[in-house]
């Protein structure tokens, strides 16, 4: 580390809090110390983050998603280091580097053989821009469907797809020819795409927000229809992608090939953001199909070698310590342990995912004196119940984790793949604990609620 940024941690240490409230979001910090998770932060390590009095937390967020590898790997700290000392010439603009086509490569290899040809891009929700404008060129048409409920990315493009009204409301007007479909509805599919005016069809083969699956006959299904009306399918396995439902992309779960796949996160191995998509010769071939539009679709920055060597070393890890098969068993696991604690416990109604994506749902109960507090929290707010598991796991139990989506009673678990034996265990104890003090009224977490009534009720009123 060079003696600036060293002599800037050591001197500013501490005043994350203040600088963040003064120059950049003062909601968040607002929020954050709210809910109690105003810690100061100095070190991370695999899937475990350090605070400045020393204490460990095992991280069930993982960056939604980019820290499948944990944090700090010394496989991809080698791999960036190796090209820092290297002198390579980057971004020269009017050439093509190595690194890209390398990375390019190794991300094809573990693709549907229909997919091809690589884009990079810097995030996922440049990838799903490059998907919309690459569909409507392929197939000369201007509608996009995706899901209700699905997100794709926060920019005006993707934005126009996000399927949860809290992140579009007052950005309009959106991309025009955009429609929502429910999620797993096949006849609400076909009758979007009976007009044969849809370019794509944009989907996540698991909804991030909920973590909702889809039936076995959903995907292929929807593929087929696809096909049969002229429609490019785009599967956006940004965050459940490169290992973490246990298959190295989500969809071979239901043995489904895409027109094109969009990728972030993971691939980063959580240092240089890089994004992309994964298409057939045919989308590639229609967008770029002259000389003098060689350059019609790109970013300065996407294919830089700092972001090609994260990438390349994170499949490197990926493969030599099998973080593919750790995320199918670890979630397996983690599956089994849940499930007993939703027999045991009223509140807690449901766990599913695939691989380490995993949804804690929670429920209306049945005795009086708990239906009561839990309609006390839903009249406050919708999903508040979720916090009263969120927070009691961070501050008791030292576990980062997150409510799955607003408005729902939901949890999500989206641990790094590289989690081992003392990471199950230590989850499955706290939320037995936690479940277990939710089911005492009165209790401390029921006045954690009351506590949290209060606030959702101010913030109405105001």
């Amino acid at each position: 580390m060079s003696t600036y940024i060293a002599g800037l941690l050591r001197d500013r240490a501490g005043q994350n809090f203040s600088l963040h409230e003064e120059h950049l979001n003062t909601q968040m910090v607002r929020v954050l110390k709210a809910i109690g998770y105003d810690r100061v932060y100095t070190r991370g390590q695999g899937p475990y983050l350090y605070d400045n009095q020393g204490h460990e937390y095992l991280d069930l967020l993982s960056g939604f998603g980019v820290y499948a590898l944990g944090r700090n790997h010394p496989t991809v700290i080698q791999a960036l280091q190796d090209v820092l000392t290297s002198e390579l010439p980057d971004m020269v603009q009017m050439d093509v580097s190595l690194l890209s086509g390398l990375l390019g490569e190794a991300l094809l290899q573990r693709c549907p053989e229909r997919l091809t040809k690589m884009f990079f891009c810097n995030s996922g929700t440049e990838a799903v821009e490059a998907a919309i404008k690459f569909a409507r060129y392929t197939t000369k048409r201007d509608r996009i469907v995706y899901c209700e409920h699905g997100y794709h990315g926060l920019t005006m493009g993707s934005l126009s797809l996000n399927g949860e009204n809290v992140f579009r409301e007052g950005f309009g007007p959106l991309l025009p020819g955009c429609a929502a479909v429910p999620f797993n509805d096949l006849a609400a599919l076909e009758q979007a795409l009976a007009g044969k005016d849809v370019a794509a069809f944009i989907v996540e083969p698991v909804q991030g927000k909920g973590v909702n699956l889809p039936s076995d006959d959903y995907l292929p299904e929807a593929a087929r229809l696809c096909a049969q009306y002229g429609t490019l399918f785009v599967a956006d396995e940004i965050q459940c992608g490169i290992g973490r439902t246990g298959k190295f992309w989500a969809v071979e779960h239901w043995g489904v090939e895409p027109d094109m796949i969009c990728m972030a996160k993971a691939l980063s191995g959580g240092f240089i953001p890089v994004g992309g998509v994964a298409m057939s010769s045919r989308v590639m071939e229609a967008v770029f199909n002259r000389m003098d539009r060689a350059v019609v679709h790109g970013s300065t920055f996407s294919k830089n070698n700092m972001a090609m060597a994260a990438g390349l070393a994170t499949l490197k890890v990926i493969e030599e310590e099998k973080l593919v098969e750790n995320a199918a068993r670890r979630g397996d696991e983690l599956l089994a342990g849940m499930r007993q604690l939703v027999d045991k416990y009223e509140l807690f109604q449901a766990a599913r995912g695939k691989g380490l994506m995993i949804a804690l749902e929670f429920g209306s109960p049945k005795s009086l004196s708990l239906k009561a507090a839990w309609t006390m929290l839903e009249a406050a707010n919708k999903g508040l119940f979720s916090q009263m598991i969120t927070i009691p796991l961070f501050k008791n139990h030292r576990i980062l984790s997150q409510v799955a989506g607003h408005g729902m009673n939901v949890v999500k678990f989206l641990p790094p793949l590289v989690i081992g034996d003392r990471d199950r265990d230590w989850i499955l104890a706290a939320l037995d604990e936690v479940i277990a003090d939710c089911h005492k009224v009165p209790g401390a977490i029921w006045d954690l609620g009351k506590t949290l009534t209060g606030h959702a009720l101010k913030s109405k009123a105001g």
